[in-house]
């Protein structure tokens, strides 16, 4: 049996620092908004507030979990820290969700009795919050496809961005109507679309702690693959999972035939995978073709 195993940055550990200045831009802003959602006594402003209290929560706990991932394996964690990364991922996931939730509640309260709102001001504070979300989201775009951390972390600044604009758009219509119903309705409707891109993440970050295979991996492909290395008569018991985003591992049996030794045949079909395939740490066990197992999987 021969192990490939080195220790792999995972992908969202090379974009911390644009995480940390999102973070630190949307922290200051936090601060703000909760004093101007007060103030205005706006549902829909208080709402982003609520969302930017969970963004600045989120990417709080996203750069921890890049932290922690880096540190190095050890005896008791051999795979090292990589989860905490998709753990972060599903938090974030969950808290939104919650977050919506709770919005589309208070809205429906505040629809039996609109109460007047100061829009004014409720348009500037949430002017500013646009400006903050959409460079939030401008240094987090390329990041996102990188992982499921990140993709995570701007989620949370795009669902962000998304309430800013509902909110510019329920002052608008106060402000030249009166009509203060447009304050919970734009609520709302920002609670409703924050809901599939976040379910998706959710369902990601859930297929990755629950060891599916990764969506970058064909595992027909990669099976016949390795059956095509010349001295393989077959492969059985084919697994391939992600440690975190961008970080994939495997562990196959492969049974071999006379015409090559253990070592050589092991440095071919290292090579298939890890050059073809998005596949980091691989695991094969040689088989003799006499050699048996009682019960053989996938």
């Amino acid at each position: 049996m021969n192990e490939k195993n080195t220790q792999t940055v995972s992908a969202a550990s090379k974009h911390k620092k644009n995480l940390l200045i999102v973070l630190s831009f949307s922290g200051t802003y936090l601060i703000a908004e909760v004093i101007g959602g007060i103030l205005t006594n706006s549902l829909a402003l208080l709402a982003d507030a609520a969302h930017m209290l969970t963004d600045v929560v989120g990417l709080l706990l996203a750069f921890i979990a890049i932290k922690i991932g880096e540190r190095k394996a050890d005896s008791k964690k051999t795979f090292g820290y990589y989860r905490t990364e998709i753990l972060a991922a599903v938090i974030n996931a969950v808290v939104l969700l919650g977050i919506s939730v709770y919005v589309l509640f208070e809205a429906y309260q505040r629809f039996k009795s609109p109460p007047e709102v100061q829009s004014k001001s409720m348009l500037i504070v949430a002017g500013i919050g646009l400006v903050v979300n959409i460079a939030g989201m401008l240094i987090l775009r390329k990041d996102s496809e990188a992982s499921l951390n990140m993709k995570g972390a701007y989620f949370e600044v795009l669902s962000d961005m998304l309430t800013s604009v509902g909110v510019m758009i329920a002052g608008v219509i106060m402000l030249t109507t009166n009509w203060y119903y447009a304050d919970p309705l734009i609520s709302a409707a920002i609670g409703l679309l924050i809901f599939p891109r976040t379910w998706r993440l959710l369902k990601e970050a859930v297929n990755v702690l629950l060891e599916s295979t990764p969506k970058d991996v064909d595992i027909d492909v990669l099976r016949k693959s390795l059956e095509q290395v010349p001295g393989v008569k077959s492969v059985h018991d084919l697994h391939v999972w992600s440690l975190t985003s961008g970080v994939n591992a495997m562990s196959s049996h492969i049974v071999k035939d006379d015409t090559i030794t253990q070592n050589q045949l092991l440095e071919k079909l290292t090579e298939e995978t890890t050059s073809r395939f998005t596949i980091s740490h691989t695991t094969f066990q040689i088989e003799e073709e006499s050699y048996q197992e009682d019960v053989t999987h996938y």
